[in-house]
């Protein structure tokens, strides 16, 4: 256990929270619907009376362990022995393990701003204010001296994990029971609650609620942003579903329009929607600290704390057995591929997207593995033209994001990325791969249509050949947007948001009916 007393101005890059709104809270034993709201007036500001909070879950609307613990996975997986092996000696080890040379950028952190405002009212009414945390010591003083509005802090070392009983005999020690407020959020927060004054939760479950009430019955609860449907919709990447339109492609390619294969097809594209938002899960998990500083990606809903990590962990797992469900009524081949799929991104997620060009590589097959699941789904043979060209196609759409990305970065005056294997000097290159890569799948599929096998499916098979100037117009246009800074970072979501984008996709659409009438 870690104590530390901050004697610095009370100054700081947080310190414009104390204009926004306190957080209100329920008193026990009333109704959402008749429940009185605690507003700041009705906080106790005793002067003589320290306020300790809570760190992960409660001023941090995450988890600093589980953050850490993904981010340590992700950069290398064999940590995951290492943990196991500090794990034995006890929590502390453990975390002390997880922090050893790992950065906390507490700039970036999603802090509570209800939780922060009450902070700065105590501090400004003359209140002593101590960060209590379960973190590791590195972490918490780096957070502590960030807000600079904490006397002091308590934290985690290598051999004490400052949680639960062993945090309520230190406050004990320092304030004396019955002594200090304390704001907490878990059930680890139950044997300090019993030990202070006046305790104060948010973000608590239903039974820790019941317990604290049972236990505190002058307990205050602040109120709190909850995960909304549109929240989860956005980390599920439920617009990211379009892309597994990809598995009805050779559906539509063998001319299979009869009801039970399009039903086939759909589960299919279903499954493949259950595995694709695990994954979009997991490396969003991973990715933590990168998405915070990203342009974009700060807005994702795990990144901004709107959804707890515990909740996104445990959706994993249940999408999984959902699309593991789905798969295997439809065949067990078909489960393979979607297994392939799943392994596929999980290794891209660890490691293949830090590996020059192999990155975008993996990307492109990943389109095509929803290809091939919709025809081993349907059971019917796949044209190795397709094949190469959606790889052409999807291998120039990866190089066009990473050329987005990287575009961003220099206009922003950022340093080459830390997570991938690019170099800001490489952005010229990309556009010129991107390029060949998407004018190769024009030609792949200018042999394609010209085939004795497609020739045999449409009426007027030379009409097809109208889809090649038409997808060479997109490509290029998408290139110069691109050039422009006015794509976004996925070509593909640009796709289908774009006007001519869409105006070509019907028009492609249009040429391969009337090949067909």
């Amino acid at each position: 256990m870690t104590f530390k007393a901050n004697t610095g101005p009370l100054q700081g890059a947080s310190a414009g929270v104390m204009d926004a709104n306190l957080g209100i809270g329920r008193f026990p034993g009333k109704s959402v619907a008749t429940a009185k709201y605690a507003t700041a007036d009705d906080l106790d500001m005793d002067v003589n009376v320290p306020l300790v909070v809570d760190l992960d879950g409660t001023l941090l609307r995450s988890d600093l362990l589980l953050e850490t613990a993904f981010r340590r996975l992700g950069n290398d997986p064999a940590a995951a022995f290492g943990m196991l092996g500090a794990l034995k000696n006890g929590k502390a080890a453990l975390k002390h393990f997880l922090c050893d040379d790992a950065e906390c950028a507490p700039a970036t952190l999603p802090y509570d701003e209800t939780v922060l405002s009450i902070l700065h009212r105590a501090r400004d009414a003359g209140r002593r204010v101590y960060l209590a945390s379960g973190s590791h010591e590195s972490f918490v003083s780096a957070i502590a001296a960030h807000l600079v509005v904490f006397d002091g802090f308590f934290a985690t070392t290598s051999s004490v994990n400052l949680s639960g009983q062993n945090k309520a005999k230190c406050l004990v020690d320092q304030f004396g029971a019955g002594d200090f407020d304390y704001i907490g959020n878990a059930a680890a927060d139950l044997p300090v609650w019993k030990v202070a004054r006046q305790p104060i939760a948010i973000r608590t479950s239903g039974s820790v609620s019941a317990k604290l009430r049972e236990m505190a019955p002058g307990a205050l609860f602040l109120d709190h942003k909850r995960a909304s449907l549109k929240s989860w919709g956005k980390q599920l990447r439920v617009h990211q579903y379009a892309k597994n339109a990809l598995v009805f492609l050779p559906m539509f390619a063998a001319h299979m329009f009869d009801f039970a294969s399009l039903f086939t097809a759909t589960l299919a594209a279903l499954a493949f929607c259950f595995a694709a938002s695990a994954c979009y899960m997991l490396n969003d998990l991973v990715d933590l600290a990168e998405d915070r500083i990203h342009r974009t990606k700060k807005d994702r809903p795990l990144a901004k704390g709107d959804i707890p990590l515990i909740h996104a962990i445990i959706a994993v797992p249940i999408l999984l057995g959902c699309a593991t469900i789905v798969s295997l009524s439809i065949s067990l081949p078909f489960a393979g591929v979607l297994a392939v799929y799943f392994v596929l991104t999980t290794l891209y997620t660890l490691h293949l997207k830090q590996i020059l060009l192999v990155d975008v590589l993996t990307l492109s097959g990943l389109y095509t593995i929803r290809m091939i699941g919709g025809a081993v789904a349907l059971g019917i043979g796949l044209s190795s033209w397709l094949v190469v060209f959606s790889l052409s196609l999807f291998v120039s759409l990866a190089l066009m994001k990473r050329f987005v990305e990287l575009a961003a970065r220099i206009d922003s005056k950022m340093p080459s990325p830390a997570n991938r294997d690019y170099e800001n000097s490489d952005l010229t290159m990309l556009a010129a791969l991107s390029a060949a890569a998407g004018f190769n799948a024009v030609t792949v599929l200018a042999l394609y249509v010209s085939g004795y096998a497609v020739s045999s499916l449409y009426t007027h098979p030379d009409l097809l050949l109208l889809a090649c100037p038409i997808l060479t117009y997109w490509i290029g246009r998408a290139l110069i947007l691109a050039q422009r800074r006015k794509m976004q970072d996925d070509p593909v979501v640009f796709a289908l948001k774009d006007p001519m984008s869409r105006l070509s996709g019907l028009a492609m659409l249009a040429v391969f009916v009337a090949a067909s009438w």
